[in-house]
């Protein structure tokens, strides 16, 4: 959906030649394309996860991942026992991360006129290592990112557990973000039975009821973390 024209562009001293901005126009229905960074701001703090891209051992790699998004970057971890994406970081590689909603399916009176509503973007950039002294608060607002008010409600993270994790950051410099918010392309004359359906079925999110585990006495109340989940 999101169509980016050409390669991602060069990492710092890289001999390959870097992508030009209109490299990064959308050329399959331009008026899609959406520079607003507001909305791609409302697309990235709505999603949960993204996908980044690396290319490891001349190889490519995609790989889903939780991220929040703090000011003008997006926070990732990595596992000091995983190494890609820290060997990317290590090694200035430009990277590219990928969110989509899918926010509807679009019906027409033909399969080809058939269609989604979604917005969906593409990140460029280099990784960055964030700062000892500054890991703590990027973890902390990874998970308040994906469960809000959670990090206040249990303990804090041991040194063996933040010394298997690293923290990541991706500015958000160079993007690439299309969207389709619309009905079912027609008209009075466009020679289709007007009496076939046609129309946009909307694609809502909702959590389901909470689970606990097992261990968790029984009559425990939800915290308000997931009470305030569900109510969103």
């Amino acid at each position: 959906m999101t169509e980016p024209a050409a390669a991602p562009a060069a990492a710092p001293h890289s001999t390959a030649p870097r992508a030009s901005a209109a490299d990064r126009r959308i050329r399959r229905m331009p008026e899609r394309q959406r520079d607003d960074r507001a909305q791609l701001d409302a697309l990235l703090d709505q999603e949960l996860v993204g996908h980044l891209a690396v290319v490891a051992g001349g190889q490519p790699l995609v790989v889903p991942m939780a991220y929040a998004r703090v000011g003008d970057a997006l926070l990732l971890h990595g596992s000091t026992g995983g190494g890609f994406a820290l060997r990317a970081a290590a090694e200035r590689t430009t990277v590219a991360f990928a969110v989509t909603s899918l926010d509807g399916l679009v019906y027409a009176r033909s399969l080809f006129d058939s269609s989604m509503n979604y917005r969906s973007a593409v990140l460029y950039g280099v990784l960055e290592t964030v700062p000892e002294d500054e890991e703590h608060d990027a973890l902390v607002a990874l998970s308040a990112h994906l469960m809000p008010g959670r990090p206040a409600e249990v303990r804090d993270s041991t040194r063996k557990e933040y010394a298997a994790t690293r923290a990541l950051r991706l500015p958000i410099d160079e993007f690439v973000m299309k969207a389709r918010a619309a009905g079912a392309s027609e008209s009075a004359d466009d020679g289709e039975d007007h009496s076939a359906w046609a129309g946009v079925v909307p694609l809502g999110r909702a959590w389901g009821e909470p689970l606990a585990s097992e261990l968790t006495p029984a009559g425990t109340p939800l915290p308000e973390s997931v009470r305030r989940l569900l109510e969103a």
